[in-house]
């Protein structure tokens, strides 16, 4: 690398990763980074500040009601440098509105492995960028994140393999810059196997697979750092230049309950998530009895949701836990708050193309004694347990396996609608190499509101 720098410079990097919506450390992580801001600029030192993805959480209803604007308006005001896009920014949004999820950022975007279907390059991200520091050290930036394909295809854009794209990335613009970071919503495997195939990379600032790096991780000479997830710590990298060559790098994460706001800040925080919150105080329909939930057994509510999901689908039959179901619905008017509340999950529904020897196998896997109090954690899902497994237009009776009032056929094909989280392979191991088709980018409460306005309609 080379460089017009010519004396001792130090360069601090914070960052943040995997935060997904949750706010109660914001105040204090958004004051913390200010401040070091300041102190850092006053010292007369370079400081940048960025986010490694997934952010934006729809569980969260702040995020639900914005599209996820404002978590983009609390990053501008922790005066963010730059970011990189997680899943849950790139897969549990429409194209539309990821499109306009940056439109108001004061940071840059940055991701390497994403296009439009057609190939053209993003409007919104760009695959690096650089920065100048007072001194003449040029900082290059790059970022990628973690491959959906079916889901990003689905959602009209084109996802790459990132780790030849970045290796290559690297490669050509390591002789013009001093030092490369890297912003990678990938996963700690990945980031390892960068780490391994290039020695451009200087830093790695990893998230997807929330593991914490209390004092960083040293592959070859590559520095790994990561702050966990939800906010609970902030991370710091700082690095030592002499004549334009990095002589020390470390990196160190900082509790962030230990982080206190003023409270002109918490306040201000807060006032922004109720007023966005807000938006979700709209009626979708009213319910003419109480849907009731039960985690053991169907209920009033997982029945509403099976007739939603095979009326929304028009498939043969259904399969879904009820432990999507994180409450009740009262009689009378349903708001879009209610279904975020009760079914909080960016989880989509999708249906498959199965052979009835596969759809009994299924079938018999959902009747295990300890699925209903199985912890699930990950998958889009934002409850505890799984909950018993509900069918839906799909019984045994005896040995005999029906869909509907008619026996099913060990070699014909039937549809099945699901969840998406029953397809990475977790729960039933098969369900991947089936033909699936996600159903994107309706999430599973939206399905449910649409089941509810057609059949119920509104008290307006």
């Amino acid at each position: 690398m080379t460089t017009i720098a010519e004396k001792t410079e130090t360069i601090h990097i914070y960052h943040t990763n995997d935060i997904h919506s949750h706010f109660d450390n914001w105040p204090g992580i958004s004051e913390f980074l200010l401040d070091k801001r300041k102190e850092h600029e006053q010292a007369g030192e370079s400081c940048f500040v960025f986010d490694l993805g997934d952010f934006v959480d729809r569980s969260h209803p702040f995020t639900e009601a914005t599209k996820g604007k404002g978590n983009i308006e609390l990053l501008n005001r922790a005066k963010y440098d730059a970011v990189t896009i997680g899943n849950n920014e790139g897969i549990t949004l429409s194209h539309e509105a990821l499109e306009e999820l940056y439109s108001a950022a004061q940071f840059d975007v940055i991701v390497a492995n994403l296009r439009n279907s057609d190939g053209r390059e993003l409007k919104w991200a760009v695959p690096y960028t650089c920065y100048t520091t007072h001194n003449g050290v040029k900082l290059a930036v790059i970022g990628a994140t973690a491959v959906y394909e079916l889901f990003y295809g689905k959602l009209g854009w084109m996802i790459q393999e990132p780790r030849d794209l970045l290796v290559k990335l690297a490669s050509d613009i390591s002789e013009s810059v001093d030092c490369i970071i890297c912003l990678s919503h990938l996963g700690v495997n990945e980031d390892r196997l960068l780490a391994k195939e290039t020695s451009d990379i200087d830093v790695i600032l990893g998230a997807h697979t929330h593991h914490l790096f209390v004092h960083g991780e040293i592959v070859e000479d590559t520095l790994l750092a990561a702050t966990g997830k939800f906010g609970q710590y902030v991370g710091q990298v700082t690095l030592t230049l002499e004549n334009g060559q990095i002589v020390d790098k470390v990196a160190a994460v900082l509790p962030a309950d230990e982080l206190i706001a003023e409270s002109h800040e918490i306040e201000a925080v807060q006032q922004m998530i109720t007023e966005g919150s807000e938006l979700l105080d709209e009626e979708v329909f009213s319910a003419p009895i109480p849907l009731k939930q039960n985690l053991f057994a169907e209920s009033p509510l997982s029945n509403f949701f099976g007739r939603a999901l095979l009326a929304y689908t028009k498939v043969d039959c259904g399969l879904f836990n009820a432990g999507i179901f994180l409450g009740s619905l009262a009689q009378g008017s349903v708001t879009k708050r209610d279904l975020h509340r009760v079914l909080p999950h960016p989880i989509n529904a999708c249906v498959l193309t199965v052979k009835g020897r596969s759809l009994r196998d299924y079938y018999e896997i959902s009747c295990h004694p300890d699925w209903p109090r199985t912890e699930v954690r990950g998958l889009g899902f934002r409850g505890t347990m799984m909950g018993v497994m509900v069918h839906v237009n799909l019984k045994m009776i005896g040995d005999v396996l029906y869909v509907g009032e008619k026996v099913v056929d060990p070699e014909k094909e039937y549809k099945l609608a699901t969840l998406d989280m029953f397809t990475f392979g977790f729960f039933y191991p098969n369900m991947k190499f089936e033909k699936i088709d996600y159903l994107v980018p309706e999430l599973i409460r939206d399905i449910a509101g649409w089941y509810g306005q057609e059949e119920f309609g509104t008290t307006s």
